[in-house]
């Protein structure tokens, strides 16, 4: 535990009260609505971290209303969602984003030069959730449906900065320790191994110029999917459709916020479902990594004066390698005194892949490089201003057809 502050506020932990949170965010409801939003996969459906957190959300009275962007295969699949849903209190809206109805409002987008039907996953499932958020609320809150120890603390700690007044934040990201006190396993290979030390070699040893990796360095979990921000920033950012969203949208908040208000949230400890490391760029952390990398040197093509160029390449490849070999002694001696399971040859194992991946996905950005960013909701409203009711509308006929229910 400890009280620094980084340059963002960095809310802690000392004894918060979430009940006082809670009590306070129902009384700010009609001034200041909150939601929330869920992106699922319809295999979370069936799994048990989900039905936790539509268990603990039935006894929070925290949010106005629950979106579910919702990716699903067939009529049977997205009908027994619903169902499974029917058990949530909240007024809540599940919203199947590769169906007929939604795909058919994203085709006929083509006809006025936005294109969205390339963007599938996550990125894309998160953008129409927000969109359709922020009709009617100011507060909007989004985390993963796959979280292993949830509670509501984690929905209050995230709109509490946002709706109180006295704090006024546009933005808030969680952050926490990826450890399992049950299994005494720490987790969070991702940003342990792979993001802090990309991070530390881009702004040190490489000395890019640019004051966003200061900012982007100043985030305790990078890589956190847990965050809140007010439905007028939801409608001006660009997100990115990949697994380069976290950090994709953290470049946006830095283009469109002020650090004044700008903060992060202890969450305290935090699990869930671990992805495998894949044999190649296109398999598990492996994409991941891959993707998070593009989003990187995407973003110091913006916002630095950085070339980037196969020996820029090689010297992070080079660079970052020992600095992941550096932190592995570090989380070593902190798992050895914690008493936690760690696997030392393993964490050298992500290490060498993940450094592979660098050399593959820079030379991809070089020879093509893509533009996975969504568009921000307000230029879209400017050419579909019903856009987020039609989105409605197809939620609604979805549950009228397939499961004799309307949200």
């Amino acid at each position: 535990m400890d009280f620094h502050q980084e340059d963002i506020t960095t809310i802690h932990d000392f004894c918060i009260d979430v009940n006082k949170l809670e009590k306070k965010i129902k009384q700010l409801e009609q001034k200041r609505p909150a939601c929330l939003i869920i992106p699922i996969l319809y295999e979370e459906v069936e799994n048990h971290p989900l039905q936790q957190i539509v268990e603990v959300l039935n006894r929070c009275d925290c949010v106005k209303q629950i979106i579910i962007p919702m990716a699903a295969d067939n009529k049977e699949q997205y009908r027994k969602a619903a169902q499974f849903f029917s058990h949530l209190k909240t007024d809540h809206m599940l919203i199947w984003c590769n169906g007929k109805r939604v795909q058919n409002i994203i085709d006929e987008m083509k006809e006025i030069d936005l294109d969205l039907t390339g963007f599938r996953g996550k990125g894309m499932d998160a953008w129409l959730a927000l969109g359709v958020a922020s009709l009617n609320s100011y507060a909007i809150a989004l985390h993963d449906a796959d979280i292993v120890n949830y509670t509501s603390a984690i929905p209050l700690k995230l709109l509490y900065p946002i709706v109180n007044r006295d704090l006024n934040f546009f933005f808030n990201k969680g952050y926490y320790a990826r450890v399992n006190l049950d299994k005494k396993t720490m987790h969070g290979r991702v940003y342990r191994l792979f993001v802090q030390p990309l991070m530390d070699t881009l702004h040190r040893e490489l000395r890019c110029d640019s004051e966003i990796l200061d900012y982007f360095r100043s985030f305790r979990y990078t890589l956190s999917g847990e965050f809140a921000m007010t439905s007028d920033l939801a409608l001006n950012i660009r997100i990115p459709a990949d697994w380069g969203l976290e950090v994709g949208l953290l470049a946006e908040v830095y283009r469109n916020a002020t650090f004044k208000r700008v903060c992060q949230t202890d969450l305290g400890f935090y699990d869930h479902k671990h992805k495998k490391l894949g044999k190649d760029r296109t398999e598990g952390l492996c994409k991941m990594t891959g993707d998070i990398f593009s989003t990187f040197l995407r973003i110091i093509t913006e916002s630095s004066t950085t070339p980037i160029s196969p020996s820029l390449l090689h010297s992070i490849q080079v660079k970052y390698k020992r600095r992941g070999q550096d932190l592995i002694r570090k989380y070593y001696t902190d798992a050895l005194f914690n008493g936690l399971n760690f696997n030392r040859h393993e964490e050298e194992t992500y290490v060498d892949m993940f450094s592979k991946v660098i050399t593959k996905s820079g030379e991809e950005y070089l020879d093509k490089t893509h533009d996975m960013l969504l568009p921000e909701w307000t230029r879209v409203l400017s050419a579909i201003p019903d856009l987020r009711e039609q989105i409605c509308y197809a939620a609604r006929e979805d549950a009228r057809e397939f499961n004799g229910n309307v949200f």
